[in-house]
């Protein structure tokens, strides 16, 4: 038996699982803030010393948590960047989060390179605010003198591997990592260093890519460091998810990705083409409205909690007496509507009750995320498992009414550190390989999530009825959007 532990530097803390190599079971934890003060006005900064992610970890391994541990992986935030000078210096506080100061940066590269269709022929998505090639363009016009000094671009995992093994002279990333970027294709598995010259006005220096079984180096104390990846790529490797599989995550945004054996193409921009921590594809399609839409409703009924929300929905019934809502209340992205607002119909007498609007709320979440889950299928994407993730994940409305839905079976995994599994999943890939006992193209297998499984059941052709009325009503008031 070998011991391997798995980090996950997450936007808030570091968690740290220690694993038996073997099977996967979890030995001991760690857990640490990061200790990063919020901007004024609250929320989550934009501008993160990166020497808090170090802080934080090394809190987290306190008491001896690492003894007798062999390799580790190491999973972080993703779409941050941190610039590095010639010396290997911070040039400025890493860039991370859903940073919206790059929105117009955004626009200006799609435009640049010729249109949302250059984009995913290159690189296998079209810029977003949040993604590290709109960050660069955003530091260029804005702060051209640290823009000037930047000679190295790595992103979180990549920078603590880095620090981890003793700033050497070669800087790794995995694939999934790098298909995040904006200058890396899932596709061709290269670099476009045209357009990081592109955002950043000059060329820079990007780490290697290295295979998803591959070591990153070894510590001097001869601790074996796996290649890392991004978060999302963890998460799903902790998971165990496969061909056949979708993830559907339930934040204030929602995104559903799946399993798939090539890179998507999406000329309207709807997929973002990642790669996953295995060497297969994870295309991922994000809508902006997801629990956002349940804690609205709650506040428009006084309600203080979602569990309250969710008891008054299940004492409507399926369709909601009629009432459809079209939870697009910050724009949507799936469909491609970043200027509309919600829409709420079928509005009469006996529909005007608080159980039916609560009950609309929870199967307009979750037709939208329905609909991201067709975009995928429409495109080939074999879909016959859903793994829904989250906290609302586990109130009893979503659990009624999701796989009716989807018209899939659902699984609702218990909650653990998916992503800190995953990494540790990757060091022990890495310390078998390293060893000669694991084949380098077959991960190991590893005991699966413990979950809850639901059916759709007999009321199949009743949450396929309450989907078609749904899709009726978007049809009605955005022709052709999920289709342009």
């Amino acid at each position: 038996m070998g011991i391997v532990a798995g980090l996950d530097s997450s936007p808030d803390f570091t968690r740290i699982v220690v694993c038996d190599s073997d099977t996967g079971a979890v030995l001991r934890q760690g857990f640490a803030p990061h200790p990063v003060e919020s901007p004024e006005g609250g929320g989550r900064p934009a501008d993160v010393d990166p020497q808090a992610w170090l802080l934080s970890l090394g809190e987290a391994a306190g008491g001896g948590l690492l003894e007798g541990v062999q390799a580790i992986g190491v999973s972080a935030q993703a779409n941050s960047v941190v610039p590095l000078d010639a010396q290997g210096n911070t040039v400025r506080p890493a860039m991370v989060g859903g940073d919206k100061r790059s929105q117009v940066a955004a626009a200006d590269l799609i435009d640049a390179l010729g249109g949302r269709e250059a984009w995913a022929q290159a690189v296998g998505c079209v810029p977003q605010a949040a993604q590290p090639v709109t960050k660069l363009r955003w530091l260029a016009r804005t702060e051209p003198e640290a823009a000037a000094r930047t000679a190295v671009l790595l992103q979180a995992h990549d920078w603590l591997v880095w620090q981890l093994l003793g700033r050497p002279a070669r800087r790794t990333t995995d694939r999934g990592g790098a298909s995040g970027t904006g200058y890396w294709s899932a596709a061709t598995g290269g670099y476009r260093p045209d357009l990081v010259e592109l955002a950043l006005g000059h060329h820079a220096m990007l780490p290697e890519v290295i295979g998803p079984a591959d070591a990153a180096g070894t510590t001097p104390e001869g601790l074996l460091i796996s290649a890392g990846t991004g978060e999302t790529q963890a998460a799903a490797f902790g998971l165990g998810i496969g061909l056949g599989d979708a993830v559907v995550s339930l934040g204030a945004s929602g995104s559903v990705m799946a399993v798939h054996h090539e890179a998507l193409v999406d000329q309207h921009g709807m997929i973002t083409s990642l790669a996953d921590a295995t060497g297969m594809h994870l295309p991922v399609v994000t809508t902006l409205n997801a629990v956002r839409t349940l804690r609205g409703t709650a506040e428009l009924l006084g309600l203080p909690d979602l569990e309250s929300l969710s008891e008054l929905a299940m004492k409507s019934t399926p369709g909601a007496h009629g009432l459809v809502l079209l939870p697009y209340l910050e724009g949507e992205r799936t469909p491609n509507l970043p200027h509309t607002a919600g829409t709420l119909a079928g509005l009469r007498r006996e529909s005007m009750k608080p159980e039916h609007l609560a009950r609309a709320a929870f199967e307009g979440m979750l037709c939208g995320l329905a609909d991201a889950l067709d975009v995928l299928r429409g495109r080939g994407v074999d879909v016959r498992r859903v793994f829904l993730l989250g906290a609302a994940a586990e109130l009893p409305a979503v659990q009624a009414a999701a796989p009716a839905l989807f018209g899939t079976q659902v699984v609702v995994p218990q909650p653990s550190d998916y992503a800190a599994i995953g990494s540790a999943r990757q060091a022990a890939w890495a310390l078998g390989v390293s060893q000669g006992t694991l084949d380098p193209r077959t991960p190991p297998v590893w005991q699966g999530a413990v979950a809850q499984v639901l059916e759709p059941g007999e009321e199949l052709a009743v949450g396929q009825a309450v989907r078609q009325q749904f899709v009726s009503v978007r049809e009605q008031t955005h022709p052709g959007a999920l289709r342009a």
